[in-house]
């Protein structure tokens, strides 16, 4: 009897990490639609909106506490919805760190992981409200963007090593790329960070032409010192960027640059993974990372071809967090020998 308990509440952890994986996922999403649509002030407070928890119906009701900004309801409501999905995120994280502290005598128990998930969503709601207190400062934004991923990463890790089938491992004495499975995560968040300091700079459209920026130009005119300021102190509103023209181009080359390179690393890496044949799953996960990298490089060339539609924008963030996923899967495989 003692037994199906402990089965029954793993099992019930596991389901609930994949849901709440799930969920991490459609946060993600949410949140670059919101920051794509110029909807990240759409509420000019936090937690509410306006004052309230539900988005006011016109501006006559908030016009006394907020005669200075303008209530656009569709912005507003993008921002809500986001916020909504978001703190259910947090609950059900909660839940997963209840639940593991609740059966921490159980054999094999995961504590470290629901825990510092617990920590890392209390860190992110502080960002999300900095994000609208701070008037989308690119470091916030940036920083929430990648806290995001993590969060959705983090969960993954979770879930697999709640499965009931034990973890995914690789046959003893299988050699792995252990050396570029690492320098490939470097290169891969580096540029994710990259990305979020393109979009939260409104630099995505800095250059406009594939393969060369503007006006059949390889290397135009940038300023990388104007580009790359972390920090302007406090006051400053960040809406719709702040940045000149030749600042925002070399925030985009930028990012061209370190996309091209992440595309060798990562296409080399998933093609050394092709050649295990000793290992399926490691080849499988390969052949994954390789179909995905293919469609971020698609995603991104339509993005500059098409002037960032907001579907494909969406995707190049949601691919971006499944190739890390897929990355971060195949480093752990590699790592745990059956």
């Amino acid at each position: 009897m003692q037994a199906l308990k402990m089965q029954g509440a793993r099992l019930l952890q596991y389901r609930l990490a994949g849901l709440t994986c799930l969920l991490a996922f459609v946060v993600i999403l949410m949140g670059a639609y919101v920051r794509l649509s110029d909807a990240g002030l759409g509420c000019p407070d936090w937690p509410g909106c306006y004052g309230r928890l539900v988005v006011p119906e016109d501006h006559t009701e908030v016009a006394g506490s907020f005669p200075d900004r303008q209530l656009h309801t569709g912005k507003a409501w993008k921002e809500m919805i986001h916020r909504y999905l978001a703190g259910t995120l947090g609950l059900a994280i909660l839940a997963l760190a209840l639940l593991a502290w609740r059966h921490r005598k159980q054999p094999d128990q995961p504590l470290l992981l629901p825990t510092l998930l617990l920590g890392l969503v209390i860190f992110q709601a502080a960002l999300g409200m900095w994000t609208v207190t701070l008037l989308v400062k690119p470091a916030i934004v940036t920083a929430h963007l990648l806290g995001g991923f993590a969060t959705f990463v983090l969960l993954w890790l979770l879930f697999l090593r709640l499965r009931p089938a034990g973890p995914l491992t690789t046959p003893k004495g299988l050699k792995t790329p252990q050396i570029h499975l690492w320098i490939a995560l470097l290169v891969l968040v580096s540029q994710i960070s990259l990305g979020g300091w393109t979009s939260s700079n409104y630099a995505a459209l800095g250059c406009s032409e594939f393969p060369t920026c503007y006006g059949g130009q390889w290397w135009p005119a940038m300023d990388f010192r104007e580009a790359f300021v972390i920090w302007r102190g406090l006051g400053v509103n960040y809406e719709y960027g702040i940045l000149d023209n030749d600042a925002r181009t070399a925030i985009h080359m930028t990012h061209r640059l370190g996309a091209l390179l992440t595309f060798l690393v990562l296409g080399l890496l998933a093609l050394r993974l092709i050649g295990l044949h000793d290992s399926g799953l490691l080849q499988r996960w390969g052949g994954l990372m390789l179909g995905l990298l293919l469609l971020q490089l698609g995603l991104g060339v339509s993005n500059v071809l098409w002037r960032l539609p907001l579907p494909v924008a969406v995707a190049h963030n949601g691919v971006a967090a499944l190739l890390l996923l897929s990355l971060v899967t195949t480093l752990r495989i590699s790592r745990h020998h059956a």
